[in-house]
């Protein structure tokens, strides 16, 4: 253990890059992309100590934790901590924001120094709320970061995007404000039906101390449900996520679905699972079957984009359907496994989009039908891409077949019928990653202007993909040392709902059950 403040540090350090940045004068603008890139590395290493500091043996529910009053008369407190599940999230924040911010070096030329400034700011600020909303053990604070979030991505996308960068922020600004403000009713109802008194958000205080009527635990647990599902997304409130990540810069729709949309997850098993554990329960089949939903859905529609970036958000409505199946299977191995899959989709989707950004830097087009034949011109570019693709579709040895298998397994344990409809998603997958790579990539030698042939991965830019295909590789081959953090704390969210696993299950380690 250790008695630096780690997790408030890692919300510090990234605001404090941000002022820096913006307060840099212009003539000195040159410096706001190292100064930012220099806080975000500062950031991870915080978030390495914080993983060497964190006991995987500990019985603690939270690690690593501060506590100070903040508002005392609403028994509200400035309260952070983690468990396996929140640090296994956050570390792969740490580690996506500077590849990011490597990856949008050039996004804004230095001769629009105002909006340089404000664009590197922005994701430092969005890192710390990111920080923040996963490490809130307080539900009002928790609920104060998953608001905060809005404001940078709103610019972000607002500012920097596409053509529709307008209309895209703000339907993402609705939806989100629409499931926010149904939560906050709910997050008012829990206050007075928990143990009240100066620590009554304490996520600690309310798991089991929850008094209200079944009907109305129940209400409280469709608000959180609500806006999770949103932020995920799942079906059917998943319009937002296709337009706000097509819109974006690629760096920005990194962000906004392998992190900020984990947060829908993520609340699920923090407080749909953990503060209304019978709720919970009675909700399951409809959860179900919304996810396995938006798994074939997803994957179906992703089949038929001709937009590359509009596909990749489609195929991440399919994998959010595969996460939550895995959460509400309520087995350890689906827990586990939905928990990896968080991490896995993360580094997957930062690849497919990054590397998809670089292709359309090159051509100036997002339409799969303008390209054909890349592989011959950018050999290195069509082999990163191909290997995200293959990760995307859980390809046996890279990161994402371990947790797609273990939320299929995990499922079929409780819900045969619902693991083996999941399961089409793979096949599907398979076709549009596949189809997406043909049509781009083979084909006869694509024919330039003189001098004007796309050039192959910079030095650059191979910096920003090596940790991502690092990630496939070391996950995909040595998942343990990440499932020894999250599996505890998937035990520990099981026992507090109520469930066992069924008769001769194995947890995701081999162990028997």
């Amino acid at each position: 253990m250790t008695s630096l403040p780690l997790l408030t540090l890692m919300m510090v350090v990234p605001v404090l890059g941000a002022v820096v940045v913006a307060a840099l004068p212009n003539g000195s603008v040159r410096l706001a992309r190292p100064v930012a890139l220099g806080a975000s590395l500062v950031t991870l290493v915080l978030a390495v100590l914080a993983w060497v500091a964190f006991d995987s043996g500990s019985t603690a529910m939270f690690q690593l934790t501060e506590t100070h009053a903040w508002i005392p008369q609403f028994g509200v407190s400035y309260a952070l901590g983690v468990d396996g599940i929140a640090l296994a999230l956050i570390v792969m924040a740490a580690i996506l924001v500077p590849v990011c911010l490597l990856a949008a070096w050039n996004d804004v030329p230095e001769a629009e120094a105002g909006r340089l400034k404000r664009y590197f700011a922005l994701m430092l600020v969005l890192e710390a709320f990111m920080v923040g909303v996963f490490a809130a053990t307080d539900v009002f604070l928790f609920y104060v970061f998953f608001e905060a979030m809005l404001i940078p991505v709103y610019f972000l996308i607002g500012l920097y995007g596409g053509p529709q960068r307008q209309y895209a922020a703000v339907k993402f600004l609705l939806f989100s404000l629409a499931g926010g403000l149904v939560m906050l009713v709910s997050v008012i109802a829990v206050y007075f039906a928990g143990p009240g008194g100066q620590d009554g958000f304490l996520v600690e205080n309310l798991i089991g101390g929850m008094d209200g009527s079944t009907a109305a635990l129940r209400w409280m647990f469709v608000g959180f449900f609500i806006a999770f599902a949103v932020k995920a997304p799942m079906w059917p409130v998943h319009t937002w996520l296709p337009d706000a990540a097509t819109e974006s810069r690629p760096a920005t729709a990194v962000l906004l679905v392998g992190v900020l949309d984990k947060v829908g997850t993520y609340g699920m098993i923090r407080f749909c699972l953990q503060l209304f554990p019978e709720a919970s329960q009675w909700a399951t089949p409809v959860v179900i079957t919304l996810a396995v939903i938006s798994v074939i859905y997803g994957a179906l529609l992703a089949i038929g984009q001709t937009d590359m970036m509009r596909l990749i958000a489609f195929t991440s409505i399919s994998h959010f359907g595969f996460i939550v199946l895995g959460i509400f299977a309520m087995t350890s191995v689906g827990g586990a496994g939905s928990t990896l899959y968080m991490v896995n989709h993360g580094f997957s989707t930062a690849g497919l989009f990054l590397i998809a950004g670089f292709l359309v830097t090159r051509h100036g087009s997002k339409r799969i039908p303008d390209y054909g034949g890349w592989q011959r011109v950018t050999p290195v570019l069509a082999g990163t891409f191909l290997i995200a693709g293959l990760s995307s579709l859980a390809l046996p040895g890279l990161s994402s077949f371990v947790s797609e298998f273990l939320v299929l397994q995990g499922t079929f344990m409780r819900y045969k019928v619902a693991a083996v409809i999941a399961a089409l998603g793979i096949v599907l997958a398979a076709l549009y990653i596949l189809l997406m790579y043909q049509r781009v990539m083979t084909g006869p030698k694509p024919s330039f202007a003189e001098g004007s042939a796309p050039r192959d991965l910079s030095s650059r830019e191979r910096w920003v993909v090596a940790p991502i295909i690092a990630s496939f590789v070391v996950l995909g081959f040595y998942p343990k040392p990440v499932l020894d953090i999250i599996n505890p704390a998937v035990d520990k969210t099981l026992q507090i709902v109520g469930v066992t696993d069924p008769a001769a299950a194995t947890d995701a380690s081999g162990s028997s059950k």
